[in-house]
Protein backbone atom coordinates (compact mmCIF):
# COMPACT_ATOMS: atom_id res chain seq x y z
CA UNK A 1 0.00 0.00 0.00
CA UNK A 2 1.48 3.34 -1.05
CA UNK A 3 1.34 6.49 1.06
CA UNK A 4 -1.69 7.94 -0.74
CA UNK A 5 -3.71 4.78 -0.08
CA UNK A 6 -2.66 4.84 3.57
CA UNK A 7 -3.76 8.46 3.92
CA UNK A 8 -7.09 7.75 2.23
CA UNK A 9 -7.75 4.88 4.64
CA UNK A 10 -6.79 7.05 7.62
CA UNK A 11 -9.11 9.86 6.53
CA UNK A 12 -11.99 7.44 6.05
CA UNK A 13 -11.47 6.18 9.59
CA UNK A 14 -11.61 9.80 10.83
CA UNK A 15 -15.05 10.08 9.16
CA UNK A 16 -14.01 13.10 7.15
CA UNK A 17 -16.58 14.37 4.67
CA UNK A 18 -14.15 14.22 1.74
CA UNK A 19 -15.17 15.86 -1.55
CA UNK A 20 -12.63 13.87 -3.60
CA UNK A 21 -10.23 11.00 -3.03
CA UNK A 22 -8.20 8.44 -4.98
CA UNK A 23 -8.37 4.66 -4.92
CA UNK A 24 -6.25 2.63 -7.33
CA UNK A 25 -5.98 4.76 -10.49
CA UNK A 26 -9.41 6.36 -10.15
CA UNK A 27 -10.59 9.54 -8.52
CA UNK A 28 -13.86 9.37 -6.64
CA UNK A 29 -15.72 12.67 -6.40
CA UNK A 30 -19.03 13.59 -4.78
CA UNK A 31 -21.16 15.44 -7.33
CA UNK A 32 -22.17 18.39 -5.16
CA UNK A 33 -24.85 19.44 -7.64
CA UNK A 34 -26.95 16.43 -6.61
CA UNK A 35 -26.89 17.16 -2.87
CA UNK A 36 -28.72 16.95 -0.51
CA UNK A 37 -31.18 14.50 -2.04
CA UNK A 38 -28.66 12.19 -3.67
CA UNK A 39 -25.06 11.37 -2.82
CA UNK A 40 -23.67 10.48 -6.23
CA UNK A 41 -20.02 9.49 -6.43
CA UNK A 42 -18.47 10.02 -9.85
CA UNK A 43 -15.47 7.94 -10.94
CA UNK A 44 -12.83 9.87 -12.87
CA UNK A 45 -10.07 8.25 -14.88
CA UNK A 46 -8.87 11.18 -17.02
CA UNK A 47 -7.80 14.72 -16.16
CA UNK A 48 -10.19 16.30 -18.68
CA UNK A 49 -13.10 14.69 -16.83
CA UNK A 50 -11.95 16.35 -13.61
CA UNK A 51 -11.47 19.69 -15.40
CA UNK A 52 -15.05 19.50 -16.65
CA UNK A 53 -16.26 18.65 -13.13
CA UNK A 54 -14.55 21.76 -11.76
CA UNK A 55 -15.91 23.99 -14.55
CA UNK A 56 -19.44 22.63 -14.12
CA UNK A 57 -19.25 22.98 -10.31
CA UNK A 58 -19.67 19.29 -9.58
CA UNK A 59 -16.82 20.04 -7.17
CA UNK A 60 -16.49 23.60 -5.86
CA UNK A 61 -15.09 25.63 -2.98
CA UNK A 62 -11.60 27.12 -2.90
CA UNK A 63 -10.08 24.41 -0.70
CA UNK A 64 -11.74 21.53 -2.53
CA UNK A 65 -10.72 22.63 -5.99
CA UNK A 66 -7.24 23.29 -4.65
CA UNK A 67 -6.87 19.68 -3.55
CA UNK A 68 -8.65 18.57 -6.73
CA UNK A 69 -5.74 20.18 -8.57
CA UNK A 70 -3.36 17.98 -6.55
CA UNK A 71 -5.37 14.84 -7.23
CA UNK A 72 -5.63 15.68 -10.93
CA UNK A 73 -1.86 15.96 -11.26
CA UNK A 74 -1.39 12.73 -9.30
CA UNK A 75 -3.87 11.07 -11.66
CA UNK A 76 -1.82 12.31 -14.62
CA UNK A 77 1.30 10.99 -12.90
CA UNK A 78 -0.21 7.51 -12.55
CA UNK A 79 -1.79 7.46 -16.04
CA UNK A 80 1.43 8.52 -17.75
CA UNK A 81 3.70 6.29 -15.70
CA UNK A 82 5.59 9.33 -14.45
CA UNK A 83 5.83 11.48 -17.58
CA UNK A 84 6.79 14.95 -16.37
CA UNK A 85 5.35 16.84 -19.37
CA UNK A 86 2.00 15.08 -18.99
CA UNK A 87 1.84 16.07 -15.33
CA UNK A 88 2.70 19.71 -16.05
CA UNK A 89 0.19 19.83 -18.92
CA UNK A 90 -2.51 18.49 -16.59
CA UNK A 91 -1.72 21.24 -14.12
CA UNK A 92 -2.10 23.92 -16.78
CA UNK A 93 -5.44 22.47 -17.89
CA UNK A 94 -6.77 22.39 -14.33
CA UNK A 95 -5.65 25.96 -13.56
CA UNK A 96 -7.73 27.30 -16.42
CA UNK A 97 -11.00 25.90 -15.08
CA UNK A 98 -11.79 28.51 -12.34
CA UNK A 99 -9.51 31.54 -12.73
CA UNK A 100 -10.91 33.60 -9.81
CA UNK A 101 -10.25 30.95 -7.14
CA UNK A 102 -6.61 31.60 -6.31
CA UNK A 103 -6.14 28.52 -4.13
CA UNK A 104 -6.39 26.29 -7.21
CA UNK A 105 -3.80 28.20 -9.23
CA UNK A 106 -1.44 28.62 -6.26
CA UNK A 107 -1.54 24.94 -5.36
CA UNK A 108 -1.12 23.77 -8.95
CA UNK A 109 1.66 26.29 -9.62
CA UNK A 110 3.47 25.01 -6.56
CA UNK A 111 3.39 21.49 -7.98
CA UNK A 112 4.33 22.62 -11.48
CA UNK A 113 7.42 24.37 -10.17
CA UNK A 114 8.30 21.30 -8.11
CA UNK A 115 7.89 19.07 -11.18
CA UNK A 116 10.16 21.28 -13.27
CA UNK A 117 12.94 21.12 -10.67
CA UNK A 118 12.62 17.41 -9.91
CA UNK A 119 15.20 15.00 -11.42
CA UNK A 120 13.79 12.66 -14.08
CA UNK A 121 15.13 9.47 -12.50
CA UNK A 122 13.24 9.99 -9.22
CA UNK A 123 10.31 12.03 -10.54
CA UNK A 124 7.45 9.55 -9.99
CA UNK A 125 8.22 8.79 -6.34
CA UNK A 126 9.23 12.36 -5.45
CA UNK A 127 6.17 13.95 -7.05
CA UNK A 128 3.84 11.46 -5.37
CA UNK A 129 5.39 12.31 -2.00
CA UNK A 130 5.06 16.04 -2.65
CA UNK A 131 1.41 15.68 -3.58
CA UNK A 132 0.70 13.71 -0.40
CA UNK A 133 2.52 16.32 1.67
CA UNK A 134 0.25 19.05 0.29
CA UNK A 135 -2.92 17.01 0.88
CA UNK A 136 -1.93 16.44 4.52
CA UNK A 137 -0.96 20.07 4.88
CA UNK A 138 -4.34 21.28 3.59
CA UNK A 139 -6.23 19.14 6.11
CA UNK A 140 -4.02 20.33 8.96
CA UNK A 141 -4.67 23.93 7.87
CA UNK A 142 -8.40 23.36 8.33
CA UNK A 143 -7.99 21.99 11.83
CA UNK A 144 -5.65 24.78 12.94
CA UNK A 145 -7.85 27.43 11.35
CA UNK A 146 -10.82 26.01 13.26
CA UNK A 147 -8.94 26.27 16.56
CA UNK A 148 -7.98 29.91 16.02
CA UNK A 149 -11.40 30.83 14.68
CA UNK A 150 -13.29 29.26 17.57
CA UNK A 151 -11.68 31.87 19.82
CA UNK A 152 -13.87 34.59 18.28
CA UNK A 153 -17.04 32.54 18.85
CA UNK A 154 -18.75 33.00 22.21
CA UNK A 155 -21.08 30.63 24.00
CA UNK A 156 -24.61 31.52 22.94
CA UNK A 157 -23.66 33.08 19.58
CA UNK A 158 -25.97 33.03 16.58
CA UNK A 159 -23.75 32.99 13.50
CA UNK A 160 -24.60 33.88 9.92
CA UNK A 161 -22.73 32.16 7.11
CA UNK A 162 -23.12 32.61 3.37
CA UNK A 163 -22.73 30.14 0.53
CA UNK A 164 -20.82 26.97 1.42
CA UNK A 165 -17.39 27.03 3.01
CA UNK A 166 -17.39 23.64 4.66
CA UNK A 167 -15.96 20.14 4.59
CA UNK A 168 -16.98 19.44 0.99
CA UNK A 169 -15.43 22.77 -0.01
CA UNK A 170 -12.18 21.78 1.68
CA UNK A 171 -10.38 18.63 2.76
CA UNK A 172 -13.22 17.06 4.71
CA UNK A 173 -13.01 18.42 8.28
CA UNK A 174 -14.85 21.69 7.90
CA UNK A 175 -13.26 23.68 5.13
CA UNK A 176 -12.93 27.31 6.14
CA UNK A 177 -16.03 28.87 7.76
CA UNK A 178 -17.45 25.56 8.99
CA UNK A 179 -14.10 24.57 10.52
CA UNK A 180 -14.55 27.59 12.80
CA UNK A 181 -18.18 26.77 13.53
CA UNK A 182 -17.62 23.02 13.91
CA UNK A 183 -14.67 23.48 16.27
CA UNK A 184 -16.66 25.89 18.45
CA UNK A 185 -19.48 23.34 18.57
CA UNK A 186 -17.11 20.45 19.40
CA UNK A 187 -15.71 22.58 22.24
CA UNK A 188 -19.19 22.58 23.77
CA UNK A 189 -20.27 26.11 22.90
CA UNK A 190 -24.01 26.59 22.57
CA UNK A 191 -24.30 28.10 19.09
CA UNK A 192 -26.89 28.44 16.35
CA UNK A 193 -26.17 28.96 12.66
CA UNK A 194 -28.21 30.91 10.14
CA UNK A 195 -27.21 29.76 6.66
CA UNK A 196 -28.24 31.74 3.59
CA UNK A 197 -29.66 29.72 0.71
CA UNK A 198 -27.23 31.47 -1.71
CA UNK A 199 -28.90 32.11 -5.03
CA UNK A 200 -28.59 31.20 -7.79
CA UNK A 201 -26.80 27.90 -7.12
CA UNK A 202 -28.28 27.34 -3.64
CA UNK A 203 -25.04 26.07 -2.10
CA UNK A 204 -26.18 27.21 1.34
CA UNK A 205 -29.53 25.45 1.15
CA UNK A 206 -28.22 22.33 -0.52
CA UNK A 207 -24.80 21.81 1.02
CA UNK A 208 -24.19 24.01 4.10
CA UNK A 209 -27.45 22.90 5.71
CA UNK A 210 -26.61 19.30 4.73
CA UNK A 211 -23.22 19.49 6.47
CA UNK A 212 -24.60 21.24 9.56
CA UNK A 213 -27.13 18.44 9.89
CA UNK A 214 -24.39 15.83 9.45
CA UNK A 215 -22.36 17.51 12.22
CA UNK A 216 -25.41 17.89 14.50
CA UNK A 217 -25.11 21.69 14.67
CA UNK A 218 -28.39 23.61 15.24
CA UNK A 219 -29.20 25.71 12.20
CA UNK A 220 -31.88 27.68 10.38
CA UNK A 221 -32.07 28.29 6.63
CA UNK A 222 -32.88 31.81 5.43
CA UNK A 223 -33.07 33.53 2.06
CA UNK A 224 -30.19 35.82 1.13
CA UNK A 225 -32.20 39.00 1.57
CA UNK A 226 -33.25 38.28 5.17
CA UNK A 227 -29.93 38.77 6.94
CA UNK A 228 -30.09 42.53 7.47
CA UNK A 229 -33.49 42.46 9.11
CA UNK A 230 -32.54 39.51 11.35
CA UNK A 231 -29.44 41.42 12.44
CA UNK A 232 -31.59 44.42 13.28
CA UNK A 233 -33.86 42.17 15.34
CA UNK A 234 -30.82 40.91 17.28
CA UNK A 235 -31.15 37.34 16.05
CA UNK A 236 -27.64 37.32 14.49
CA UNK A 237 -24.55 38.53 16.38
CA UNK A 238 -21.61 37.18 14.34
CA UNK A 239 -20.90 36.66 10.65
CA UNK A 240 -18.36 34.06 9.49
CA UNK A 241 -17.90 33.45 5.77
CA UNK A 242 -15.27 31.73 3.68
CA UNK A 243 -13.18 33.30 0.94
CA UNK A 244 -12.24 32.66 -2.64
CA UNK A 245 -9.45 35.21 -2.56
CA UNK A 246 -8.09 37.88 -0.22
CA UNK A 247 -6.23 40.85 -1.69
CA UNK A 248 -2.98 42.05 -0.13
CA UNK A 249 -4.86 44.95 1.51
CA UNK A 250 -7.40 42.61 3.13
CA UNK A 251 -10.27 43.11 0.68
CA UNK A 252 -12.34 39.93 0.44
CA UNK A 253 -13.44 38.30 -2.81
CA UNK A 254 -16.16 35.78 -2.04
CA UNK A 255 -19.46 34.42 -3.33
CA UNK A 256 -21.72 37.19 -4.62
CA UNK A 257 -23.97 38.37 -1.79
CA UNK A 258 -21.17 38.50 0.77
CA UNK A 259 -20.78 42.28 0.41
CA UNK A 260 -24.49 42.75 1.17
CA UNK A 261 -24.15 40.84 4.45
CA UNK A 262 -21.04 42.84 5.36
CA UNK A 263 -22.90 46.10 4.81
CA UNK A 264 -25.74 44.94 7.06
CA UNK A 265 -23.28 43.76 9.72
CA UNK A 266 -21.45 47.10 9.74
CA UNK A 267 -24.72 49.02 10.02
CA UNK A 268 -25.76 46.90 13.00
CA UNK A 269 -22.37 46.79 14.76
CA UNK A 270 -21.94 43.05 14.24
CA UNK A 271 -18.44 41.50 13.86
CA UNK A 272 -17.79 40.18 10.36
CA UNK A 273 -15.05 37.55 9.87
CA UNK A 274 -13.70 35.70 6.89
CA UNK A 275 -12.04 32.31 7.30
CA UNK A 276 -9.32 31.52 4.81
CA UNK A 277 -5.94 29.89 4.44
CA UNK A 278 -2.74 31.82 3.86
CA UNK A 279 -2.69 30.23 0.37
CA UNK A 280 -5.83 32.17 -0.54
CA UNK A 281 -4.14 35.53 0.09
CA UNK A 282 -3.09 36.97 -3.25
CA UNK A 283 -0.14 39.27 -2.63
CA UNK A 284 -0.07 40.14 -6.34
CA UNK A 285 -3.55 41.67 -6.02
CA UNK A 286 -3.31 45.14 -4.50
CA UNK A 287 -7.04 45.76 -4.03
CA UNK A 288 -10.09 43.56 -4.40
CA UNK A 289 -11.71 45.68 -7.11
CA UNK A 290 -8.69 45.08 -9.35
CA UNK A 291 -9.85 41.50 -9.87
CA UNK A 292 -11.41 40.16 -13.05
CA UNK A 293 -14.55 38.58 -11.62
CA UNK A 294 -15.83 35.40 -13.26
CA UNK A 295 -19.26 35.82 -14.88
CA UNK A 296 -21.17 32.57 -15.18
CA UNK A 297 -23.96 31.59 -17.56
CA UNK A 298 -27.24 33.50 -17.24
CA UNK A 299 -28.89 30.09 -17.51
CA UNK A 300 -27.97 29.48 -13.86
CA UNK A 301 -30.12 32.49 -12.87
CA UNK A 302 -33.03 31.98 -15.26
CA UNK A 303 -33.37 28.26 -14.53
CA UNK A 304 -33.68 26.17 -11.37
CA UNK A 305 -33.09 22.42 -11.65
CA UNK A 306 -33.41 22.84 -15.42
CA UNK A 307 -36.78 24.58 -15.14
CA UNK A 308 -37.23 28.09 -16.53
CA UNK A 309 -38.34 30.39 -13.67
CA UNK A 310 -38.86 33.61 -15.65
CA UNK A 311 -40.02 34.58 -19.13
CA UNK A 312 -38.14 33.23 -22.11
CA UNK A 313 -36.93 36.66 -23.22
CA UNK A 314 -35.71 37.87 -19.81
CA UNK A 315 -31.95 38.29 -19.68
CA UNK A 316 -29.93 37.64 -16.52
CA UNK A 317 -26.55 38.56 -15.05
CA UNK A 318 -24.42 36.41 -12.78
CA UNK A 319 -21.14 37.73 -11.40
CA UNK A 320 -20.05 34.72 -9.32
CA UNK A 321 -18.19 36.83 -6.75
CA UNK A 322 -18.24 40.26 -5.15
CA UNK A 323 -15.75 42.35 -3.18
CA UNK A 324 -16.03 43.29 0.51
CA UNK A 325 -13.76 46.22 1.49
CA UNK A 326 -11.25 45.55 4.26
CA UNK A 327 -12.71 48.20 6.57
CA UNK A 328 -15.82 46.04 6.97
CA UNK A 329 -13.83 43.01 8.12
CA UNK A 330 -13.26 42.47 11.86
CA UNK A 331 -10.67 39.75 11.32
CA UNK A 332 -9.23 37.32 8.79
CA UNK A 333 -9.08 33.85 10.33
CA UNK A 334 -6.15 31.76 9.06
CA UNK A 335 -4.22 28.65 10.05
CA UNK A 336 -1.63 30.90 11.71
CA UNK A 337 -4.05 33.01 13.73
CA UNK A 338 -6.66 35.77 13.42
CA UNK A 339 -5.26 38.67 11.40
CA UNK A 340 -6.61 42.13 12.20
CA UNK A 341 -6.15 45.64 10.78
CA UNK A 342 -3.97 47.21 9.56
CA UNK A 343 -4.21 44.43 6.98
CA UNK A 344 -1.53 45.59 4.57
CA UNK A 345 1.05 45.43 7.38
CA UNK A 346 -0.24 42.30 9.12
CA UNK A 347 -0.91 40.23 6.01
CA UNK A 348 2.54 41.01 4.63
CA UNK A 349 4.00 39.04 7.56
CA UNK A 350 2.51 35.87 6.01
CA UNK A 351 4.54 36.11 2.80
Amino acid sequence: MDRLQELTQQWKEENLLMPIWMEDKRLHMIDQRKLPHKTEIVEITQVDQLAKGIKDMAIRGSGAIGIAGVYGMLLALKNSGGNKEAVISAGEELKATRPTAVNLSKTVNRLIEYAKSCPEDSFYEAFMEKGCDILEEQLEFEKRLGKYGSEVIDDGDSILTHCHSGALAGSGFGGRALSVIRTAFLEGKNIHVFCCETRPYLQGARITAYELEKFGIPHTLITDGMSGYLMRLGKINKVVVGSDRVASNGDLINKVGTYMHALAAKENGIPFYTATSSHTIDFMLKEGMDIDVEYRSEYEVTHLNGQLITTENTRALYPAFDVTPNEMISGIITEVGVIRAPYVTELSKLK
